[in-house]
């Protein structure tokens, strides 16, 4: 099936009619009002700097369900020790500027300028959100995606420091479990993710979950606020 081009009006097709590799359509923009009506279809982008915008949905999809996060035997030590402080949302733009760093085994990265500024955009409204882990001070790691309903949209994550986003992902599933989210959306399949749990569902179980998950409220602000506040009922519907 040839791709689907969308304009400046065009919404999305379903989810259904991507390709066999999971792309969908190509074109548009990264408007925030785009971005939250993909990640409500079961779509996100992904592309490289100097291509079009790609927009996916693979089948299957790699999702990470909070209470089945399990930690790798190495990783237990690192957890328990408490070697970081962790925060959510006090340093979005700089966790977003360290995942877009090339890292060894990658040549570039795809977080391009545009990206960046739209998720940027997405935070400031906010529905994206960011888990830093710091240590002596310094940001040592983190990761970030998009919330959407009991949803998480995961993106990206880095460290600088050893074992930086292990801790980052743990904290993150466990913040979500507490606050009854459905799914971590890790998108594809990547062996490290799958050691900490993740696994592969057909994408038609993956869109009835998000749309269960999307029938609740959006926990929309500043998720350091609203979880230091001990409670989740300042969040505004979106």
């Amino acid at each position: 099936m040839p791709l689907f081009n969308l304009n400046a009006k065009a919404d999305f097709p379903p989810a259904s009619w991507a390709g066999p590799e999971g792309i969908l359509a190509v074109g548009g923009d990264l408007s925030p009002r785009r971005l939250l009506r993909a990640y409500g279809s079961g779509i996100f982008p992904w592309y490289s700097e100097g291509e079009p915008i790609l927009w996916w949905s693979p089948d299957p999809r790699f999702i990470l369900f909070p209470a089945e996060m399990h930690v790798p035997r190495s990783s237990k030590k690192i957890l328990n020790k408490k070697f970081f402080h962790l925060t959510f949302d006090r340093a979005f733009s700089e966790v977003i500027d360290g995942c877009a760093r090339p890292r060894l085994d990658q040549n570039g990265t795809w977080i391009t300028e545009e990206m960046r500024q739209a998720y940027i955009r997405l935070h400031m409204l906010g529905y994206a959100h960011s888990l830093e882990t710091w240590q002596d001070g310094e940001l040592a790691g983190g990761l970030y995606g998009v919330a959407l309903g009991r949803c998480f949209f995961a993106e990206s994550m880095f460290h600088s420091a050893n074992n930086a986003s292990k801790v980052a992902l743990f904290a993150l599933a466990r913040a979500l479990q507490k606050m009854e989210f459905k799914f971590i959306d890790c998108q594809v399949h990547t062996q490290h993710l799958a050691g900490w749990g993740a696994r592969p569902i057909p994408r038609w179980q993956y869109l009835e979950l998000l749309r269960s998950g999307l029938s609740n409220n959006t926990l929309r602000g500043n998720w350091g606020e609203i979880l230091s506040a001990g409670t989740v009922s300042a969040a505004r519907r979106r």
